[in-house]
């Protein structure tokens, strides 16, 4: 079994490696970034009084360069905390281009990033009290990991952006340090033929940036190690509860369920059930991932999905008595389950330790499975509310 969804999949197998409609990105999918990605065409860029973190200018060979603060205004960690709860994400980014912080020179060294902007202040704000440049990709606002299994954080945005800015002109050495996550869109030998300037690749994690660079620009172990804590796992579940609660489909269950508080018993639908199985699969499962039994985000997400229909179950008295019970309450153990594993299999996506081929075997099979469930729910719901009426 096979849905049109799985089969778009299959095509862009890219987005689950990265996930760059989910929460890594902070991003959910829109019609607008997809047409950007097939057109080429750049996001609005700020102008310099809309653009707060810009304190100064130097000369370029290419013009003036933008030298920015490396300390984070309160309007920069609003706009984070916006941006994660995706409102006015799509407009989230920075002109690409090279700016300067500190007192740069042509000794400095070149950071690259993103042209998302929190993935630009958080290398700016890294890398307060020292001197240096900063690369900015035109990547459609969308963050360096993302970027990177999008094709946008590439080789040929790179080079060509170290032509347009005259970079070879503004500084001495030919050394750029790139995010590692970055590195699945680069290819560092090409780089180098083009360019003559040499990649290294950086920490994974951007605080690490200032002891990377005190060590000679080498990274140890540590610094190589993908770390994907509660933290980092929580921060990212905003944007999925966000693409639920405003999905159409979301939205008619809370008015049938609204209608059916009116009166009308053969529409009354348990949306406070459906709403924890949203609560489940899109937070609970990320804060608690490492514990939960399973490989599989979706097995994750089906176990405690399934607990909750349980406690939904004895929480509405226990065994009903008459047959539409019954069948009411067999939607409750198809329905919440599946919708607490799409979710957790949507967190795939946000996650640095799913691999593609283990998100695509995964999904093979949890897609069938959940859309069948989904099915089955939906059919013993209907004959639930005929048998009451």
């Amino acid at each position: 079994m096979k849905t049109k969804a799985f089969d778009r999949f299959l095509k862009d197998p890219a987005a689950a490696s990265c996930g760059c409609g989910d929460g890594c990105c902070g991003t959910p999918k829109n019609p607008a970034v997809e047409t950007q990605l097939k057109t080429g065409t750049s996001p609005v860029p700020l102008s310099p009084a809309k653009a707060p973190w810009i304190i100064g200018q130097t000369a370029g060979p290419a013009g003036d360069i933008p030298l920015v603060s490396t300390r984070l205004r309160f309007a920069d960690r609003a706009g984070a905390c916006r941006a994660r709860w995706g409102v006015g994400r799509m407009r989230y980014s920075v002109p690409p281009g090279l700016y300067g912080f500190g007192r740069p020179d042509k000794f400095s060294p070149v950071f690259v990033t993103a042209n998302y902007k929190m993935s630009f202040d958080l290398v700016r704000s890294a890398l307060a009290g020292r001197d240096g440049w900063i690369l900015v990709l035109d990547t459609r606002g969308i963050n360096v990991w993302c970027a990177a299994g999008k094709g946008t954080f590439g080789t040929e945005e790179l080079v060509r952006r170290i032509g347009e800015t005259g970079l070879a002109g503004v500084i001495s050495h030919r050394t750029l340090i790139l995010p590692q996550l970055g590195a699945p869109g680069i290819s560092a030998h090409e780089v180098s033929q083009q360019t003559k300037f040499r990649v290294v690749y950086g920490p994974v994690r951007v605080e690490d940036l200032p002891a990377f660079l005190e060590a000679g620009s080498k990274a140890d172990p540590a610094m190589r190690k993908a770390r994907f804590g509660f933290r980092d796992r929580i921060i990212l579940t905003p944007i999925e509860i966000v693409g639920v609660i405003t999905h159409r489909a979301f939205l008619a269950a809370l008015v049938l369920w609204l209608i059916g508080l009116a009166g009308i018993d053969f529409l009354r639908f348990d949306f406070p059930a459906v709403l924890g199985a949203v609560l489940i699969g899109g937070v609970l499962v990320p804060a608690f991932l490492p514990w939960i039994p399973g490989r599989a985000f979706s097995l994750k997400g089906w176990i405690l999905g399934a607990a909750w229909a349980a406690a939904v179950f004895f929480l509405r008295g226990g065994p009903p008595i008459s047959l539409g019970g019954w069948a009411g309450a067999l939607s409750l153990w198809f329905i919440l389950p599946a919708l607490s594993a799409f979710l957790a299999m949507n967190f795939t996506g946000s996650s640095p330790i799913t691999s593609l081929s283990g998100v695509v075997k995964e999904m093979r099979t949890a897609v069938p499975l959940i859309l069948l469930s989904s099915v089955l729910g939906a059919v013993s719901l209907v004959l639930s509310m005929i048998l009451k009426s």
